[in-house]
């Protein structure tokens, strides 16, 4: 079963796409207070799934503010129980912002 969606909100495009077991939610661009909401729609929708495992690729990140570590704050939280979220880290510029906030052991980041 493969289910594929792709929305544009500002700056912020979002790929969703569930390939079997694994929903993967890529974003591309900017994340920050004009995408977030699209953003946490799906993330709900998605987590709202039977799909065992879920990954928020952030590989083509541009850009991140508060707002969107908010959201992925929230989303780790919720799913903290079950273990099926992976977060793959963004560029150097997009990963900085976990570091400097103090928030990489806090997130289930793996490696892309």
């Amino acid at each position: 079963m493969r289910e594929e969606r792709a929305r544009t909100q500002g700056s912020l495009i979002l790929r969703s796409v569930r390939d079997a077991d694994t929903h993967v939610v890529e974003l591309l661009g900017e994340l920050d207070i004009a995408g977030a909401p699209n953003l946490e729609e799906e993330l709900m929708r998605v987590e709202a799934t039977d799909a065992p495992s879920i990954v928020i690729d952030l590989s083509a990140l541009e850009f991140i503010d508060s707002t969107g570590i908010r959201l992925l704050l929230m989303a780790a939280d919720r799913c903290a129980d079950d273990s099926r979220l992976t977060i793959l880290r963004g560029p150097q510029q997009v990963h900085r912002v976990f570091e400097l906030t103090d928030l990489v052991g806090r997130l289930p980041f793996a490696d892309a």
